[in-house]
């Protein structure tokens, strides 16, 4: 059955699962307002600018969230051929699965395997550990490691690695895990990696926190140490970007 996302789930889980970003943000706006009242008046409009750059910065990042997230076709798959065939498909998430329902209805005949990587250990984002709480597991899902799949190699004809890839932090660990990919697909077989650049659209939509994304360099030097090649590449949005890989070498 196809998945029905409510209207503002996306920016509403954004907030859900970062509170404690905002509750911040509204802290040290309520400061800046409160210490206005104390300085010299010459400081006043410095102060003013400082706030209103403050709150616009905030307000940009939940408009951009909310067209990313619930405007935008990020999780209609469109840009995807509907197939009807007895094909295996490996969707991959750090802890936070929004699309392997999805992923099923649009392959219905397909043999889906879903595969959660995270490790508190090593995966220490407060918001996943939310994430996990507020919302189950596909049914069947399987905890893995990014070191070992336990998959058979050249064994699955499409791989989904949606939003969750940028998790694994350490550089070493990203282009293990990877070259567990490239084993698990099959010649001819599609990885679809989906992400948020470390870029400059990013940039105005979340000020500093688009540091917790990669730059396009960054991943093309790990698909290239895994033995990756590029297929297409698209923007699904301003924002996000899909990198179609397949093992290098093969030729359509």
């Amino acid at each position: 059955m196809e998945q029905i996302r409510k209207p503002f789930q996306g920016v509403f889980n954004i907030i859900r699962f970062n509170w404690h970003f905002y509750v911040l943000s509204i802290a040290f706006l309520l400061g800046l307002f409160i210490l206005n009242n104390y300085v010299p008046a010459k400081f006043h409009l410095y102060f003013l600018l400082f706030f209103f750059l403050t709150l616009a910065t905030t307000l940009i990042s939940l408009l951009v969230s909310y067209y990313v997230y619930d405007l935008s076709d990020l999780y209609k798959f469109n840009w995807l051929t509907d197939n009807q065939e007895k094909i295996s498909i490996i969707n991959i998430n750090a802890g936070f699965d929004e699309t392997s329902t999805l992923l099923q209805a649009k392959f219905k005949n397909a043999a889906l395997t879903v595969l959660d990587f995270y490790d508190p250990a090593k995966h220490t984002e407060v918001s996943i550990k939310r994430a996990r709480k507020a919302y189950p597991a596909y049914p069947g899902t399987r905890i893995t490691t990014t070191d070992k799949l336990e998959l058979q190699s050249n064994s699955a004809d499409k791989i989904f690695v949606t939003l969750s890839a940028h998790e694994i932090r350490d550089p070493n660990e990203r282009v293990i895990f990877f070259k567990e990919l490239h084993r698990v697909i099959k010649p001819g077989g599609q990885i679809f990696v989906t992400e948020h650049l470390r870029d400059t659209a990013n940039f105005l939509a979340y000020n500093i926190g688009f540091f917790h994304f990669l730059s396009k360099p960054s991943w093309y030097k790990v698909f290239k140490l895994s033995n990756l090649q590029i297929r297409s590449e698209q923007k699904i949005t301003p924002f996000i970007s899909t990198f179609t890989l397949e093992k290098h070498g093969i030729t359509n």
